[in-house]
């Protein structure tokens, strides 16, 4: 029965529930219901179908409205294309009614969301602000603000931005952000600054405003509130966005209140943040403010940028730089950074100071051409500058040092009223210049020169000096008159000095005499000169002098005193001891003491096989065993020359001796077989009748006398009676080669060669003839006319011609076949200028051919002949630092080429600093690249096209070290200074691609 009754109650409850269900169902408020169901759960397509059902049901007008309300919204979610449409009928429809506000608020953040700011403002604006929360009225104000701000129109935007930031809601410190941001893009400092502190205050703002406030002060130029807010904080270590604006901002305010320490270190935490880059103003002041705190090194990074600027920044960014670089003792970054601000116009007074000190700094780093050319284009342009005297004083000392020469003396030569420091400086000068034309082998210009140095007599050792070097002039010209007075006159003057020019003049004097023959003279100055060198350390020309003197003796026949002479060279060593030992022999056997001659030949003989003299001994030793009658041993002393110099010129005479040795010695056939070589071999000796003669006698005792006339014709043949017309014409010829009129000379003996091809003069034509071609820089005819003569019998002739035929080879660049033709010119040289010429040639071909190590010891020879040629030693060091590159020996080649640099201002010297500098560069040590050419280079600044590559080499070292702006001024410079055109070219092509 419980059961059933808890049924029954069970069913009273469900019957009552499902009447009420019924009624619910078929009630107006289901449909409003599922409505607002839907559209909560966007189900905006449904509620849009509910929606329908309002028109055919009774509804209370709220409920109609209520669900019209729902289905618009839904449009709107739905984008259905009427969605808009029924908002806006509903706003329409219900003007007064309180849900108006609702649908505007849908209606514009409908679109506002969407960030269609033009529908956003259509749509808010049917909203009545005044009507809602202060939540809500700030939210749409801020919104309204917003689409307009959105739509850049920051005025609109800025009305109702002002508006919500005074209600006092969260969202109104967003309204105070953006009505300051407007009010700074408005040029409005002092809103935007009120609105952005009020912003600042809110948690969200606090780490976006101060770098803007930043901003803001420092364009009102509040700088110190600027100061004081930026440094509480960055000092609050609060995470500030945009921190290393607050820094740039510091820095500038710091500069413009003159507080440089603190400039620069904004501006360097600015740049070390890596976040933005300075402008070329910003940077400038950031260079000068270091520079004001005497950190140069930083001034530089900082300058060395903005100096790139083409306008009045760029210039005193330039002239900044220079300073900063002179107080590092870079003068060389100082000099192109003067040089820089110096060719602006923007600032007359920067340019007048910053060329000033373009010429000061080059003086400084030992520049003295740039030095000398900027204070004369100083002085020209501001002839009443401010520097002027400063000037003056420094251009005067700097003509004493410069080595372009020839612009000083011009220079000077526009000065009036020459002070006596100008006075001073042209004697110098002059002199310098003069020694460059000797140095060339320009005569005439040297003495031109030395002329001028006399005319400024104001140093009266260099008027010593200049006397001493017009002797070695007028020698070296074969002038020998001129330059016995020139001697002269220098040791009138040095006789009372310790001057190191009396020796020189001494033994200058006493070649000149020598040479003129005036021997008693020479005889004098040589014996003065080693008396005084005799006992010094430093004995310079001693060793030749004292063996010149003996020569003197010898000439003058006196005997006794040159066999004194020439046994104190062999006692102390002489360095021409080799020579001393020759005319010992040939001394004594003038006395008769022929076994002490033979001993001292000997000697020679034995001990010096490489000897120039060695001919001339083996010749002396075979007579003077003829004159001991020692017949025998005289033939092997000839025959010992003859085996070991066929070329020699002695041969002829030579197998002569032996000849009349075997004769006496009764050997008829080796007494033949002698004199017959010399008529077929040497048919132009002049002991060729002689040697007819001895023939003729030999073959009769032997009972041959038949075979005398083949040899009799051959004779005639070689030597036919021209009788005294012959003879002139041969002289003629001479004449015209002496006179160094080449090519009429070239003529006359190539006639005579047609006319008499036999001639005994034959080699001495054809040498001649040869020569000729070539002093007219006829080569072929040259070569022609030497390889002829290379087909005749050794003589003196032949030798010379194979010199010529390797050096006319050198010029056709055949170096190949050059090589053997000097190689026996070398080892058969009948004095020291000949071996060297010769070596000269052979280092030239071994060097081309690449045989390297013959190029290092033919250099070293040549380095043992120092002073017979002036070019032969720089030549010399030059080729074998090459060779010694080349062989991977570069620590010896970087020692020979500072002994070259150092001690030869010559064209090879040049090239060879260019060449150092060079090493070092590709051995990555570009500082000490830079340092050579800076500190070295002055001496070589004639040698325009090494001098241009040294500075070419700059250019690309300062690339390498990033230094753009000094090797884009060096380049500059280059362009505008060069005097080589291939370099200048060169520069030009390198500025395009820097620039």
């Amino acid at each position: 029965m419980r059961y059933y009754l808890v049924l029954l109650a069970s069913l009273g409850l469900s019957w009552k529930a499902s009447a009420q269900s019924t009624l619910y169902q078929t009630s107006p408020q289901r449909v409003l219901d599922e409505q607002a169901s839907f559209f909560q759960n966007q189900l905006f397509s449904a509620t849009l179908l509910e929606n329908q059902q309002l028109d055919s049901r009774n509804f209370y007008d709220d409920q109609v409205r209520l669900g019209k309300l729902k289905a618009a919204q839904s449009a709107l979610e739905l984008e259905s294309p009427n969605g808009v449409g029924l908002m806006k009928s509903y706003i329409s429809d219900n003007r007064n009614h309180p849900s108006v506000n609702s649908a505007g608020l849908y209606l514009g953040d409908h679109f506002f969301y969407k960030r269609n700011y033009k529908e956003a403002v259509d749509g808010y604006r049917m909203v009545n602000a005044s009507d809602l929360d202060p939540e809500s009225q700030a939210d749409v104000l801020f919104k309204q603000g917003y689409a307009y701000f959105q739509l850049k129109d920051l005025d609109s935007a800025a009305i109702f931005f002002d508006q919500a930031k005074t209600l006092g809601q969260p969202i109104s410190y967003d309204a105070y952000y953006y009505s300051g941001y407007i009010a700074m893009q408005s040029g409005n400092t002092a809103k935007a600054i009120s609105d952005l502190e009020k912003a600042g205050q809110s948690a969200f703002y606090a780490p976006k405003v101060p770098y803007l406030l930043a901003s803001l002060y420092y364009q009102e130029g509040r700088y110190q509130d600027l100061i004081n807010y930026g440094e509480s904080k960055l000092a609050s270590n609060a995470n500030l966005e945009r921190k290393e604006m607050i820094h740039l901002y510091l820095a500038e305010a710091y500069f413009e209140q003159k507080e440089f320490a603190k400039a620069a270190e904004n501006y360097d935490a600015f740049v070390n943040s890596r976040k933005g880059e300075l402008s070329l103003e910003q940077v400038y002041k950031g260079g000068v403010a270091q520079f004001e705190i005497e950190n140069y090194q930083r001034a530089t990074d900082y300058l060395k940028v903005s100096a790139s600027a083409q306008n009045e920044m760029g210039q005193a960014s330039s002239y900044y730089l220079g300073h900063a670089y002179l107080k590092l003792d870079n003068f060389q970054f100082a000099s192109t950074s003067f040089k820089s601000a110096a060719n602006s116009d923007f600032n007359q007074q920067i340019k007048e100071e910053a060329l000033f000190n373009y010429a000061k700094s080059n003086l400084q780093k030992g520049s003295f051409q740039e030095g000398i050319s900027g204070l004369d284009q100083y002085l020209n342009e501001y002839p009443n500058g401010t520097y002027r005297r400063e000037a003056e004083t420094l251009l005067s000392e700097a003509l004493i040092n410069t080595s372009d020469y020839l612009r000083a003396i011009e220079q000077m030569d526009r000065i009036q009223n020459k002070s006596p420091r100008i006075r001073e400086a042209y004697q110098r000068v002059a002199y310098y210049q003069a020694m460059v034309y000797f140095r060339d082998k320009r005569y005439p210009g040297a003495i031109a020169y030395l002329d001028k140095s006399l005319a400024f007599p104001v140093n009266r050792d260099l008027v010593l000096e200049a006397h001493f070097w017009k002797g070695e002039i007028y020698s070296a010209d074969g002038q020998l008159d001129q330059a016995i007075s020139s001697y002269q006159k220098a040791l009138d003057l040095g006789r009372t000095t310790s001057s190191a020019y009396l020796n020189k003049s001494l033994y200058g004097l006493g070649y000149a005499y020598f040479n003129s023959k005036q021997y008693r003279e020479a005889e004098f100055q040589f014996k003065t000169y080693t008396d005084r060198l005799r006992s010094r350390e430093n004995k310079e020309n001693y060793d030749d002098a004292l063996l010149r003197l003996g020569d003197c003796y010898y000439v003058q026949k006196r005997f006794s005193e040159a066999e004194s002479t020439f046994q104190q060279a062999i006692s102390e060593r002489n360095s021409g001891i080799d020579y001393a030992y020759y005319r010992l022999g040939v001394v004594q056997n003038f006395q008769t003491n022929n076994s002490a001659a033979l001993r001292n030949l000997d000697q020679l003989i034995a001990n010096y096989p490489n000897s120039l003299y060695l001919e001339d001994a083996l010749f002396q030793r075979g007579q003077i065993l003829m004159e001991e009658l020692r017949y025998s041993d005289a033939t092997y002393a000839f025959s010992d020359l003859i085996s070991r110099r066929p070329n020699s010129p002695f041969v002829p005479f030579a197998l002569e001796g032996r000849a009349v040795a075997n004769f006496s010695l009764q050997n008829y056939n080796e007494t033949i077989r002698d004199y017959s070589t010399i008529l077929d071999e040497h048919p132009n000796s002049s002991n060729s009748e002689t040697a007819l003669k001895g023939l003729q006698e030999a073959l009769a005792l032997q009972g041959r006398a038949g075979e005398f006339s083949a040899y009799l014709d051959k004779y005639k043949q070689a030597n036919p009676d021209g009788g005294s017309v012959q003879s002139l014409e041969f002289e003629s010829a001479k004449s015209l080669y002496f006179e160094r009129n080449f090519a009429q000379a070239a003529r006359a003996f190539e006639n005579y060669l047609r006319s008499y091809p036999q001639t005994a003069q034959r080699n001495d034509a054809l040498y001649y003839m040869g020569d000729s071609y070539f002093q007219s820089s006829n080569q072929e005819n040259a070569l022609a006319a030497f390889l002829e003569l290379e087909k005749e019998p050794a003589s003196p002739q032949r030798l010379r011609a194979m010199q010529k035929i390797g050096e006319i080879r050198l010029n056709q660049k055949d170096y190949t076949a050059a090589i053997p033709y000097l190689e026996l010119a070398a080892s058969n040289a009948r004095s020291k200028v000949e071996e060297a010429e010769a070596l000269m040639g052979l280092l030239e071909a071994y060097n081309q051919t690449k045989r390297y190590r013959e190029v290092i010891s033919t250099a070293e020879k040549l380095e043992s002949l120092d002073g017979i040629l002036p070019e032969s030693t720089p030549k010399a060091l030059l080729g074998k630092a090459k060779a010694q590159f080349a062989l991977n020996q570069d620590q010896a080649a970087e020692v020979t080429l500072s002994v070259l640099v150092d001690e030869y201002k010559t064209l090879e010297g040049a090239e060879g600093l260019y060449l150092l500098a060079k090493n070092y560069q590709e051995k990555g040590q570009i500082e000490q690249s830079n340092e050579s050419i800076f500190e070295m280079s002055g001496p070589f600044a004639d040698f325009g096209y090494w001098y241009g590559q040294m500075f070419l080499l700059i250019a690309d070292n300062y690339q390498q070290l990033g230094e753009a702006f000094q090797a884009k001024a060096t380049l500059e410079s280059i362009v505008e200074n060069a005097t080589d055109e291939e370099v200048r070219k060169i520069a030009q092509e390198k500025l395009q691609k820097l620039n």
